[in-house]
């Protein structure tokens, strides 16, 4: 491993008023204000404006995964309130694609509200009208200190995607101070969302319409779709005083064989709308290098993997892609799934990207750090601006478009 360079949390965090922090999301998605960084220069636009500030002919990738009802309550019969949190499938399947398939039954590793006053042996139950027809949702402690529990239900016919989207909630961010309502069902989802399976939007996102990403299209931008199941651990503050010390969060990927070839067909101007599309671009080049130095052919790039190597022994870009684009020709797939735990700081060096559309991200967060290893110390130029012009922070506040071209 290189040397890697001492990261103190201290220099990413910023002064964020609490009145700062969007708690709605605006009326219309593409009204939202954007913020334009490019090579030390800002400027100010709306986000309907936003091809106007693409370099020409840009490759968009986009994250399609969508937001699951994560948040499931029940209430005993002594009327507490026990709330289950939906983490990571344990069984029958690890992966989430396949666990939104489930029939019957299935586990998952959770975050346990309440979980003192559920006893070791006590079922949960809810009942709901869905569709037209009572259904019932059972749940059971299976491991307590690993938080596993056991979900079935008594139609066999209905997936578990069918059976959470009938009892769950949707699950805000932590700072948003108030409960969910009926308004966030379509907005704190983004109008391409597709396979189910995230307990967090790629907020990015959330600004693009139907018309708008049309629009894209017919000026010349190539727009394509990749899946990051954004996991809970987005979340999690950075608590050591050296960040590298921080337990990153794994997170599901899949990416296409046409996702390949084109980030293979356009050398530049690649642009990830979400930190959740970079952190699977850059993971995807980290792929081509497993598979070149024949490490191993399992997709799962480690937090520290990016910096293991030196960087003059690194192949390029169309070297990494190629070697997915023959692995995936022998194996004959279209579709490789992964998991990725990539850590993206200061002293990284971009092997994908070439912009990113973002919204405004917590003080010393990992998302924090991913931009301040994207443009460097003007990051705060960034921030500071952003909050003199009154822009909109965090998950529903407004957005960014910073490029390095």
């Amino acid at each position: 491993m290189i040397k890697l360079p001492q990261i103190d949390l201290k220099d990413f965090f910023y002064t964020l008023p609490e009145e700062k922090i969007a708690q709605y999301p605006l009326e219309k998605r593409e009204e939202s204000k954007l913020l334009v960084y490019r090579k030390g220069k800002i400027q100010h636009s709306i986000f309907k404006d936003i091809q106007h500030h693409l370099p020409a002919n840009s490759l968009l990738f986009f994250n399609d995964t969508r937001v699951i009802p994560a948040r499931l309550f029940f209430q005993k019969s002594t009327g507490a309130v026990i709330e289950v949190f939906l983490l990571q499938p344990e069984a029958p399947a690890k992966d989430i694609n396949q666990a939104m398939q489930t029939k019957s039954g299935c586990s998952w590793h959770c975050m346990v509200g309440n979980l003192k006053r559920w006893k070791e042996e006590q079922t949960l139950s809810q009942t709901v009208n869905y569709e037209g027809r009572t259904v019932q949702l059972q749940a059971s402690i299976e491991n307590r200190e690993k938080k596993i529990i056991n979900f079935s239900w008594d139609h066999p016919d209905m997936h578990f995607v069918d059976v959470i989207e009938a009892f769950g909630k949707i699950p805000l961010p932590p700072y948003i101070r108030r409960q969910a309502d009926e308004s966030d069902l379509p907005r704190y989802q983004t109008v391409y969302s597709d396979h189910a399976g995230a307990v967090a939007a790629p907020t990015a996102g959330l600004h693009f319409t139907g018309d708008l990403i049309n629009q894209l299209g017919e000026n010349g931008h190539l727009l394509d779709y990749l899946t990051l199941h954004v996991g809970a651990g987005t979340f999690q503050p950075i608590k050591e005083k050296n960040v590298l010390d921080h337990p990153m969060h794994q997170e599901q990927i899949g990416v296409s064989l046409e996702n390949i070839k084109n980030l293979y067909d356009h050398d530049e101007r690649v642009i990830a709308v979400g930190t959740t599309s970079m952190r699977t671009l850059e993971s995807i080049y980290w792929f081509g290098v497993k598979l070149l130095k024949e490490k191993d052919r399992k997709f799962h790039i480690s937090k520290l993997m990016a910096y293991e190597e030196n960087e003059n022994d690194l192949p390029s870009k169309k070297e990494a892609l190629q070697a997915i684009i023959s692995h995936m020709n022998e194996a004959k797939t279209e579709t490789v799934y992964g998991e990725t735990e990539i850590m993206i700081f200061p002293g990284y060096q971009f092997k994908i990207c070439n912009g990113l559309i973002t919204n405004y991200h917590m003080p010393g967060s990992t998302l924090m750090l991913l931009v301040a290893a994207f443009i460097g110390q003007d990051w705060r130029k960034v921030y500071q601006e952003a909050l003199e012009k009154d822009y909109r922070f965090l998950s529903y506040g407004d957005s960014s478009l910073l490029l390095t071209i």
